[in-house]
């Protein structure tokens, strides 16, 4: 009997969803989308009113062939791929693949004799048993409105990628690109770090009274002046003179107020709610929590029960939670904490605009599935995930908590006759409600936190308290945060701008263009990543703002629930689009050309140094050079941006365990053959790299050398081609030391011997300083001594397997130990002819002297 043949995206969900299913069915992956724009074409015919051309992506040929096979012979064919736009795209895209173009529900093109086959979309919020089965049992159609709104986005990132990245190979670098909302959220962390340089700190003073009741415990207020929103002690003069006529005062209780103040639960998760505790609490990134959810989605083998789908699916803005989940968690609430913890009736909570209610909100398929119960089958970062998402969800269904609240007001007369108003509130938890499972996070502390530390004694109105002491303080005031990755996600849903399914994306795509770096788990945008946002803002600016980007998601929402023709849409933004882009292609700075002068001298000519840009960012160099003159000055030298120390960031990491960031797994340290680096736990199935020095920024060593220039201290640097030392009072003084070794060229006789590092390779290698007018090199370090036997103005120094040899370069020393390839013959020669060899000098080096 033919099986019918139900098709998921990976093979995790489908082992999940076979258990549920039985032997009449057939459960395939299709690991992911199947068919995409082509890579090496635009893909969209904008002129045929966006007439799209998708291609099977390479790789895929083969998964398809078994996917046609299948269906060949089965029953009826079920397209289960997840419940969004992207899981619509990839049933669209199978369909056609499978039965032509009648893949609405209509019956699938057989050959002839063969019996029709229809084919059917099935979606569930969570893949349980019941879940499943009721969504086989009401099987759809493909949603064309969901296809469309995944379509618009797709063409609108292929429009801008496709059209704009070249621009920017042109004018910047090869390799770069842009996104229509990376782009934005790139210039969200460039315009924060603007703002904080341009921050100008404030002084400003708080004078806090240790007073004492009738009772203990002793307490602390505030001092708040005449206008509590405004500080009214800006210097250490007026804080000396406030404290000096509170000498001797009366301290006395004006006004006590007392009330119950009740705090809600929050809702369960949506994804970007998610994303954030997650950043906050666990320090996962947003990639790599997303990552673990999918897999407690798809499925986790828990021993005797198989494959289970642990929590619903983690791709939503909605916060509605079934009916029967609100009964399963209510009657665990009665059950595991009493009566006093659960509401007469489910708490229900607002969604946000435009939130798709036809999703539920992220909560565990069974509450009663303790995550404790379940801990030892799940991965250490698992179970941290679901305790997350359980505890959430159990917590939005609880009774608020209470606390009582006291706030006091204090007068201080002083013999002057002045008042000075002090206040001081207090909060004690009077009943834990929902935070007995769980506490939400917030960025930095809350005005809550700081009431829950003053313990206060019982007061009440006109009573005299005796002062301890007065506590002056000097505080600046301090400039706007850096982004993390959780405040990130918050801005951008707070602007409309992406969407939080695709925020893992975002982030990860800014970072591994090397558009941001990242410390301490702050943001902070690089050079280049400076540089492409100030050109594509000011030659796109419809494109890349802010408000016109939340416009366009507003859009596809509106292409998905029917009310606006994709075709329409696009029609719009290409117009702005194609006017934006012609003006960039006149007007878009050629930074490749750009020569931005500076006061600095060259130190081979005098002339003055110019900033230029190269393939690794800005650098010094004379204004002397001229293409077409081989001996004109050549010289350059790294300019040390001033980008931000990210060290000193007040995040820190919570362990210093690395994750991968495409599978999740432990990074481990490895050594290969260049050197040390980190490597997935996950290999083979995952192949994840990162050399040590990416990402990770090294420390600045102090020196105690001077700078020759300015008398300040010298600084060991690590930059893009390895270490440097240069001056500390940079910017104001730019002077890089040259790593000279002590001897003249003995070719030219003129310049200076210095030690460098090959851009591509970093291996070092010593040439003349005056080069290109000197073209001597050496890959081996030069020693000032003439050669004894054949008189070569000198000889080198080579490091070989039997130790270290004084060699003369006129032969190549060691040959017969290290050099495994065979001399070749010069052109021309006879076959018994040998390559002449000049000298064969070569003696042991010299022993290190032993410092006592």
């Amino acid at each position: 009997m033919a099986k019918s043949l139900v098709i998921v995206e990976s093979p995790a969900k489908a082992k999940t969803i076979n258990k549920y299913l039985g032997k009449g069915f057939d459960v395939e992956a299709s690991l992911g989308h199947v068919k995409d724009l082509p890579k090496k074409v635009l893909g969209v015919d904008v002129e045929n009113d966006f007439e799209t051309e998708y291609v099977v992506i390479p790789g895929k040929e083969k998964v398809l062939a078994r996917l046609k096979k299948l269906a060949t012979g089965a029953s009826a064919i079920y397209l289960a791929p997840d419940p969004d736009r992207e899981g619509e795209a990839i049933a669209a895209h199978l369909a056609e693949e499978l039965g032509g173009d009648n893949f609405d529900g209509k019956k699938r093109k057989k050959k002839k004799g063969e019996d029709e086959v229809i084919i059917h979309r099935v979606t569930f919020n969570e893949i349980t048993q019941k879940a499943v089965k009721e969504a086989f049992e009401h099987p759809r159609t493909i949603d064309r409105n969901l296809v469309d709104a995944q379509q618009t986005r797709r063409v609108l990132d292929r429009l801008v990628g496709y059209q704009v990245s070249p621009l920017l190979w042109d004018k910047v670098r090869r390799g770069i690109s842009a996104g229509r909302v990376q782009t934005v959220a790139l210039r969200l962390i460039v315009e924060r770090e603007r703002d904080i340089k341009a921050f100008q700190k404030v002084e400003y003073w708080t004078l806090d009274a240790h007073l004492h009741g009738a009772k203990p415990p002793l307490f602390d207020a505030n001092f708040v002046g005449a206008n509590p929103d405004k500080n009214e002690i800006p210097n250490e003069e007026t804080a000396k003179r406030i404290q000096a006529d509170l000498e001797g005062a009366a301290w006395r209780v004006r006004e006590v107020e007392k009330k119950e103040r009740r705090r809600s639960a929050a809702p369960p998760f949506t994804t970007s709610k998610f994303q954030q505790d997650a950043s906050r609490k666990l320090r996962f990134s947003v990639k790599r929590a997303m990552m673990i959810a999918q897999r407690l989605y798809e499925g986790i083998d828990l021993g005797d029960e198989g494959s289970v789908g642990l929590i619903t699916y983690m791709r939503t803005d909605s916060t509605r939670v079934s009916n029967d989940a609100l009964g399963e968690v209510r009657e665990y609430i009665r059950s595991n904490f009493g009566a006093p913890f659960l509401p007469e009736s489910p708490n229900f909570f607002k969604s946000k605009k435009g939130a798709q209610e036809a999703h539920e909100a992220i909560r565990p398929t069974g509450v009663m599935r303790h995550p404790d119960a379940i801990k030892r089958y799940l991965q250490e970062d698992e179970y941290k995930v679901y305790k997350l998402i359980w505890q959430r969800f159990v917590a939005s269904q609880m009774m608020p908590a209470v606390f009582d609240q006291t706030s006091v007001d204090i007068d201080a007369v002083a013999k002057s006759g002045k008042t000075y108003p002090y206040r001081v509130t207090g909060s004690v938890l009077k009943f834990e409600g929902f935070l007995k499972v769980y506490e939400e996070s917030h960025e930095g502390k809350t005005e809550e936190d700081e009431e829950l530390r003053h313990k206060l004694p019982a007061l009440e109105a006109g009573q005299k308290l005796e002062l301890k002491g007065l506590k002056p303080e000097q505080h600046f005031t301090e400039p706007p945060p850096r982004f993390n990755e959780a405040s990130l996600v918050k801005e951008l849903e707070e602007r409309g701008i992406g969407r939080p399914s695709t925020y893992s994306a975002i982030i990860s795509t800014i970072q591994e263009r090397g558009y941001v770096m990242k410390g301490g788990g702050k943001f902070a945008p690089t050079e280049i990543g400076l540089v492409v946002t100030d050109l594509l803002v000011a030659n796109f600016p419809d494109i890349f703002d802010l408000q016109y980007t939340a416009r366009l998601e507003e859009e596809l929402d509106e292409i998905e629930e029917g009310k606006e023709k994709w075709t329409d849409a696009l029609a719009e933004f290409y117009k702005k689009f194609a006017k934006d882009l012609r003006y960039a292609e006149k007007h878009m700075e050629n930074v490749k050309r750009m020569e931005k002068p500076t006061d600095e001298k060259c130190e081979r000519c005098g002339s003055p140094l110019v900033i230029k840009w190269g393939k690794h960012g800005s650098f010094f160099a004379c204004s002397a050079y001229a293409k077409d003159d081989p001996n004109s000055c050549t010289f350059t030298k790294e300019n040390p941006i001033d980008l931000p120390d990210l060290d000193s960031a007040d995040m820190q990491e919570t362990t210093q365990e690395e994750y991968c960031e495409n599978c999740g797994r432990l990074m481990v340290l490895k050594r290969g053959r260049f050197g040390q680096f980190m490597a997935c736990t996950g290999y083979p199935e995952c192949k994840t790299t990162r050399r040590l020095d990416q990402g990770k920024k090294v420390p600045d060593i102090p020196l105690e050398e001077k700078c020759p220039l300015c008398s300040r201290n010298m600084i060991l640097r690590h930059g893009r081609y390895g270490e440097f030392v240069s001056c500390s009072g940079y910017p104001d003084c730019k002077y890089i030391k040259q790593n000279f070794i002590g001897m003249k060229c003995p070719k030219c006789k003129e310049g200076e011997i210095v030690e460098k590092k090959a851009r591509r390779r970093g291996n070092l290698f010593y040439g003349c300083g005056n080069y290109p007018k000197c073209d001597f090199t050496s890959n081996w370090k030069p020693v000032d001594e003439k050669c004894p036997q054949c008189g070569n103005p000198y000889l080198v120094e080579k490091k070989l397997k039997s130790g270290t040899v004084i060699a003369c370069p006129n032969k190549r020393a060691g040959a017969d130990e290290e050099d495994a390839p065979k001399r070749r013959k010069k052109k021309g020669a006879a076959e018994d002819e040998a390559v002449a060899v000049k000298c064969d000098y070569s003696r042991p080096a010299p022993e290190p002297v032993a410092v006592a």
